[in-house]
């Protein structure tokens, strides 16, 4: 063999005039040293863990006595067949369920409206009323499982399915754990699977977080997420000062309706991405942590420190799998998940290899979870809390985040705040921005992603899980033979008295439950908030 190596251009180096950089665009230097974290806080660098402002994260033992929560995404067909699956993750090792719900579900439309046509049960479960909820807990004993549900716009309908399972088997509210996702702001900033205005959506969010407060302690009712406006296009400094700033404005909302800042700020947890720039990951969560400290004790005048502490799940970048290659997505999305476990996350999903392709087959969903469980078990990470910290570089780049941040949330603040900077096309038109300077990038080779602009090779594709339109027929069957044999009479009494406490501005979880138990639909429920709060088309 030749002594004489030869690297492939890919692997050349960068041209002089090329400066490495972050996903963010911050500049990386060549070396770190002291000198970088000069005038820097040395409580985000010699500070302990569990300690404000919680850039070390917010337990002073890290996973030494328990590991993250292990979750893994799932959701397809009908409520049978996610059921199935749910005991299929908790068999091996899953520690928390996670939902996903199909498009229709997810949009407050009923399985047999026109507009879900070839959508029920595709890219997620598909759940119209109770009598689906019944099914997708059956034999899944609530007291004992944390149930992450990943749904916003009908977020509340949601949630009282769920206390109405709880009730079916006799398990108080105050004992349920688990997380709702809700966050309609991120749904103008980047999903789009909004349907009122954001005033009436907001109050929604506000009478759940109340309501779940009171009456469901241990469940934390809002996932403000960062998650989608990440996967939409923005970059790390953006989905943080974004998601914060959402944040912010619940928090502002909450304080107006006369709750006490300590009654309420610890329900409230994150949801964040965890791309494939492992250090500026990292980096980001640990920075989420020192602004949500200090702002929530310097604004809001928080005195409880759980008040002060940013509880947070991680999920692998879908838009990070590929296509191409698909097996190395298995080795994007271990680097990711290490990163979301030494950026300090108290849950995490790890995406499966065929994502990219389809929903996860059973075989990629158990490779998925076994990647976080080795991360747990064989790796050590989990001896130490926070073993990066005290690192020139991580904490320059902590540092650096923590204000890039600071200052975007400063100018929403001075657009008049988050709705107003929605209304005005703020966020759309960064994230478009930005994901054209990316995707810029990619076709000049600045960026580059193995085995779709650099090492492109054919492989084989592994087999997919495919939904057939056998599972929409079934589905609707099923709905329109809940119609005929529920109390109609009982039904549309519950859909009214929602009406009128819609109208009269009252907390509409009650009146929500209900209905649910009534066996109202999500469509119909959806429509009745609709005659009250109408639609929203923006006008940017």
């Amino acid at each position: 063999m030749s002594k004489t190596a030869v690297f492939p251009e890919a692997l050349e180096p960068a041209s002089e005039s090329w400066e490495p950089s972050t996903l963010s665009g911050i500049p990386v230097k060549p070396l770190y040293a002291s000198a970088d974290l000069q005038g820097a806080d040395l409580l985000s660098i010699i500070g302990r863990p569990g300690r404000q402002p919680y850039a070390r994260g917010i337990k002073s033992g890290g996973y030494r006595q328990h590991p993250w929560t292990m979750r893994q995404f799932a959701g397809h067909k009908t409520a049978k067949d996610t059921n199935e699956r749910f005991k299929y993750l908790l068999a091996h090792g899953e520690t928390g369920l996670s939902t996903a719900f199909d498009l229709p579900t997810l949009m407050g439309l009923d399985s047999d409206d026109p507009r879900s046509q070839g959508e029920v049960g595709r890219e997620g479960v598909a759940v119209d009323s109770l009598a689906d909820f019944e099914a997708l807990f059956s034999g899944i004993d609530l007291a004992r499982v944390s149930t992450s549900m990943t749904i916003n716009l009908p977020a509340p309908v949601m949630l009282a399915m769920y206390l109405a399972v709880a009730k079916r088997q006799s398990v108080p509210f105050k004992r349920l754990r688990g997380t709702l996702q809700t966050d309609i702001l991120k749904e103008y900033i980047a999903q789009n699977e909004y349907l009122f205005p954001p005033e009436p959506s907001l109050r929604l969010v506000l009478d759940t977080i109340e309501y779940c407060v009171k009456e469901v302690p241990r469940f934390y009712p809002i996932s403000i997420s960062g998650y989608h406006i990440r996967e939409a296009g923005a970059d790390a400094v953006q989905e943080l000062a974004f998601t914060l700033a959402d944040g912010r404005d619940y928090v502002r909302r909450l304080v107006a309706r006369g709750l006490a800042v300590d009654d309420f700020a610890s329900h409230l947890s994150f949801f964040f991405d965890v791309h494939n720039n492992f250090f500026e990951e990292i980096a980001k969560l640990r920075a989420a942590r020192l602004i949500w400290a200090r702002m929530l004790k310097e604004e809001f005048g928080a005195q409880n420190d759980l008040s002060c502490m940013l509880a947070m799940h991680c999920q692998t970048a879908g838009v990070s799998l590929t296509a191409q290659q698909p097996l190395n997505n298995l080795v994007r999305v271990a680097y990711q998940a290490l990163a979301a476990v030494l950026g300090g996350t108290q849950s995490l999903h790890t995406n499966s290899y065929d994502e990219a392709l389809a929903l996860p087959s059973d075989e990629a969903v158990t490779l998925a979870l076994r990647t976080q469980q080795i991360l747990a078990l064989e790796s050590g990470v989990t001896d130490t809390p926070d073993p990066l910290g005290g690192s020139y570089f991580l904490e320059s780049l902590t540092r650096e985040i923590a204000e890039r941040a600071t200052a975007l949330m400063r100018r929403i603040d001075e657009l008049g705040g988050v709705v107003a900077a929605l209304e005005a096309g703020f966020f759309h038109k960064q994230i478009a921005e930005t994901s054209y300077r990316f995707e810029e990038d990619l076709s000049r080779r600045r960026r580059k992603i193995v085995g779709v602009n650099v090492f492109g090779a054919e492989t084989r594709r592994p087999p997919i899980l495919k939904i057939k339109s056998a599972v929409e027929s079934r589905q609707i069957k099923a709905l329109r033979a809940l119609r005929r044999s529920r109390d109609n009479a009982k039904t549309e009494s519950a859909l009214k008295r929602l009406r009128e406490a819609a109208t009269a501005g009252a907390n509409v979880l009650p009146p929500i439950l209900e209905a649910v138990e009534a066996y109202a639909t999500v469509g119909e429920i959806t429509a009745a908030f609709r005659e009250t709060f109408g639609e929203y088309a923006p006008q940017w």
